[in-house]
């Protein structure tokens, strides 16, 4: 479930948990900090004279000469801003699998053209960062202390001196308003987010919630439960600040709820369970963890799993607890959730 699943569960624990963002509360706009660009309204290109300036949800204010062009980023973040046409020189995080070719968390980018500053957790290669000459760093934060995601905590110093920082929250919030700061932070780097493709996606995550928020009023009995496996433990996550299973209960569906004494992170609730008691909560779908850091449900041996009543009828999808950021990369997470809940039968 963590990324190094022994050692580091702590701080990826609140992931397992559902993510955080994810996977919180507010389906309000972004508030105060949005993003500007006093030279160009928004339409600049990176590198593009004139000041930039942008607000991150630490309450941060970055101030340049310039629009940035060699941006550096957490590869959710990368990825996200890719589907608005900004285009990164760097990424830290799951990037590649070991087979070489895109990690789930890398969405459309083409990751041969980017440079890779580590790929697993706590890999941050300074030197390469340094190299890049960048002129910010971007990341999400899964928590409320500010922590950049991904970036090393015993090296976060040596990288702060390089470049600002910008940081995206997706702790204690729904996923409509990361949404919505990204959309801002990628019109401020010069995105056109008048484009067509970029319209089309908003509204399709629009018609897609209300698709979602229709099938989970059809069908309020069904249970889903949002999960993920490792070699010996299977997790059960809660909604709590979790930015994309909170915004799914907001639309109405009804999730199995680990109890409060379970085991707290930044990210959330989340409750461990061995194999043995993987039964413990009856669910008529269960959402698991898509990550490459989780095992999935095709290689999941343990005969207690295959004996779930929703693993016998084939309602287990797939669940992103770390959204790629961008209206696009959305939509499948909620047709794949109202479409299981309008085809799900009561099993649970």
């Amino acid at each position: 479930m963590s990324q190094a699943r022994s050692t580091h569960f702590s701080r990826r624990g609140l992931l397992a948990a559902g993510g955080v963002l994810g996977l919180g509360a507010a389906l309000a706009a972004c508030g105060d900090g949005e993003g500007e660009n006093a030279g160009s309204g928004g339409r600049a290109k990176g590198g593009e004279s004139g000041p930039w300036s942008f607000t991150d949800d630490r309450g941060t204010t970055v101030k340049l000469d310039r629009v940035p062009a060699n941006i550096v980023a957490f590869t959710g973040a990368a990825a996200a801003l890719y589907d608005y046409g900004v285009q990164v020189k760097g990424v830290f995080g799951p990037t590649k699998t070991t087979a070489g070719k895109a990690d789930v968390q890398a969405g459309d980018m083409d990751v041969s053209k980017v440079t890779v500053l580590g790929n697993t957790w706590g890999q941050f290669n300074i030197e390469k960062y340094a190299a890049l000459a960048p002129d910010v760093l971007i990341s999400t934060m899964f928590d409320d202390a500010g922590t950049l995601w991904y970036v090393p905590e015993e090296s976060k110093k040596k990288i702060a001196q390089l470049a600002p920082s910008v940081g995206v929250s997706v702790y204690d919030r729904q996923l409509t308003r990361p949404l919505q700061r990204m959309w801002k932070l990628a019109e401020s780097l010069g995105a056109d987010m008048r484009a067509a493709r970029v319209t089309d996606a908003k509204k399709r995550f629009e018609d897609a919630s209300a698709r979602l928020r229709a099938a989970a009023k059809a069908k309020p009995g069904l249970k889903v439960m949002a999960g993920s496996a490792s070699d010996q433990l299977f997790y059960v996550s809660g909604t709590d600040l979790s930015v994309d299973l909170e915004y799914f209960k907001a639309l109405g569906v009804n999730f199995v709820e680990p109890p409060k004494s379970a085991k707290k992170q930044g990210g959330g609730w989340y409750e461990s369970l061995s194999w043995e008691n993987v039964d413990k909560y009856r669910a008529d779908i269960i959402m698991m963890d898509d990550r490459t850091s989780a095992i999935q449900p095709a290689d999941i041996t343990k005969a207690t799993w295959k004996k779930l009543p929703a693993v016998k009828a084939g309602q287990v999808i797939a669940r992103s607890p770390e959204p790629i950021l961008s209206y696009d990369k959305c939509v499948p997470l909620l047709t794949g959730l109202a479409e299981a809940l309008e085809k799900a039968k009561k099993v649970g």
